[in-house]
């Protein structure tokens, strides 16, 4: 599963009507391009992609009064409403998908409610310690570590990452536990990505 097509959608989401150069900005400003595909030519191949796919409306807007060209702006349709949930939710659980995908989720946590995304941490956690005794039991060395080789240190890293996983996943379970971030049904919160008057660095 791509990361750039929850990135995007998340981040059209967020302002209701996006034009790609907004995307662009938000995603630019997390620093999405450094530790995702998320790079301009990505973001707007998703958009064209995701519009032709149906999960996302473009309107074209009347040029600019400054005297640049008209830009597209988009917002999910139903379907695009529905596929960014399930992506977030896979991204929230899913253990087996590269870093960038459980980053992104994380990105966009509150656009669940509460009681939703605590379900969802919880389910991770659960199939990381899985698969931490699997590796353990079926994977890891027996005897001495040297019988293995550095080959045994693959299995080490696979344990020490899916713990450590785990162990960050419970301290955020315990954040939201206790009252962090607004979720979605809890009241307004601003979907502005940068803090009022401070200038995008990226734009």
């Amino acid at each position: 599963m791509s990361a750039i097509r929850l990135l995007v959608l998340g981040a059209v989401r967020q302002h209701g009507r996006a034009h790609g150069y907004q995307v662009r900005n938000d995603l630019e400003f997390w620093g999405a391009h450094e530790w995702s595909n998320a790079k301009p030519g990505s973001i707007y191949h998703a958009l064209k992609q995701m519009a032709r796919q149906g999960l996302l409306r473009a309107h074209d807007t009347a040029p600019s009064t400054a005297g640049g060209p008209p830009r597209t702006e988009y917002e999910l349709t139903p379907s695009g409403e529905a596929e960014y949930l399930r992506m977030l939710r896979h991204a929230l659980t899913a253990v087996d998908e590269k870093p960038d995908m459980l980053t992104s989720g994380v990105g966009f946590l509150v656009d669940l409610p509460r009681e939703e995304a605590l379900a969802l941490l919880r389910r991770r956690v659960a199939a990381l310690e899985e698969w931490s005794a699997e590796v353990a039991r079926e994977w890891t060395p027996e005897g001495a570590p040297e019988e293995w080789g550095h080959i045994g240190e693959i299995m080490r890293l696979w344990v020490h990452t899916a713990r450590s996983g785990a162990e960050w996943t419970r301290g955020l379970i315990e954040r939201l536990e206790a009252g962090a971030y607004v979720m979605a049904g809890e009241g307004e919160r601003s979907v502005e990505v940068l803090p009022p008057g401070v200038e995008n660095p990226y734009a």
